[in-house]
């Protein structure tokens, strides 16, 4: 008898610890909380349950895509797949992904939008196609993507994506960075984050780029964010220093501006200023005087934000 009650007590006992335990697991990653359990949509519901990878084990789920993620402050990937029964070759596949920040969730998202994607009404941007649905919320960057078919009602794929919203941080506003590029000029949705080594040269440390149109040219521009203007002024002493290292002339910009025009060996025509904190600049540019026209843009829009 006493021995039945002390086997008792221990399961009890262990059963106290591992729900313990599996609270605090909760409580240090809620992750796998996001992906609706329960029916999304008529007949949809999960298969299994959620499965979630980090830094050392995405590769498992996207290996040659996993290196994308890491300069965006990667922390937590969860995915769950939903099956229907009345299409039991379909599969829909959803993966949330926790960034560094929201700049770095909007970073990651629009290396997959495309300026002719369809946009979806969905978090703070997003985009649908016949067999998926990509969008960035707060920190997180949302892929739902169809197999199994070639095409799925975009009402399934929506209300999948809405599911998920509602159980992530509400962050229905892009990051206040991306709107310092939105000038006439700017193409709509081509505006990117790039993490790491903007335009490839490590002396722009990050930065945000966009297409450009103006007077029937096609150009891009760009903004390198500093900690400090004495950052940013040093950030362009070294592409002044990169360029003579090449052989390649420049000018000063005007007068009581630090800046420069160049023909910068990879990009062609280039007009870069300092502003306060960032560097503003245009690249591929045919005619300087254009470049310095949008670089003036960008400057008054720096100044209203």
């Amino acid at each position: 008898m006493l021995a039945d009650i002390a086997k008792a007590v221990m399961v009890l006992c262990l059963s106290a610890s591992t729900a313990t335990t599996v609270q605090a697991a909760d409580a240090r990653d809620p992750l796998d909380k996001v992906l609706p359990s329960a029916v999304f949509a008529v007949d949809w519901t999960m298969q299994d349950k959620t499965t979630l990878y980090d830094s050392d084990t995405l590769f498992e789920r996207i290996n040659g895509e996993a290196e994308l993620f890491f300069p965006y402050g990667f922390e937590r990937l969860a995915v769950a797949e939903y099956a229907n029964p009345k299409h039991p070759d379909v599969l829909l596949a959803a993966e949330v992904y926790r960034m560094g920040s929201p700049l770095d969730a909007f970073g990651i998202y629009a290396n997959y939008r495309r300026p002719t994607s369809v946009a979806a009404a969905i978090g703070a941007e997003g985009f649908i196609s016949a067999t998926q649905l990509m969008y960035c919320q707060d920190r997180f960057f949302v892929r739902i993507q169809v197999t199994g078919a070639t095409a799925l009602d975009s009402e399934i794929l929506l209300a999948c994506g809405r599911a998920i919203a509602e159980n992530l941080p509400s962050g229905g506003e892009r990051p206040v960075e991306i709107d310092l590029l939105q000038i006439p000029s700017v193409v709509k949705r081509t505006v990117r984050y790039v993490a790491r080594s903007l335009l490839g040269y490590a002396f722009f440390r990050r930065g945000l780029i966009a297409d450009a149109m103006r007077g029937g040219e096609r150009l891009q521009v760009f903004l390198v964010p500093e900690d400090s203007p004495d950052r940013a002024r040093q950030a362009l002493d070294d592409y002044r220093a990169y360029l003579k290292a090449e052989g390649r002339k420049f000018t000063a910009g005007p007068p009581g501006r630090n800046a420069l025009s160049t023909v910068d060996p990879l990009y062609g025509g280039v007009f870069v200023e300092q502003s306060g904190s960032r560097l503003i600049g245009v690249i591929r540019a045919e005619d300087p005087g254009t470049a310095r026209m949008l670089v003036d843009d960008l400057r008054r829009r720096l100044g209203g934000v």
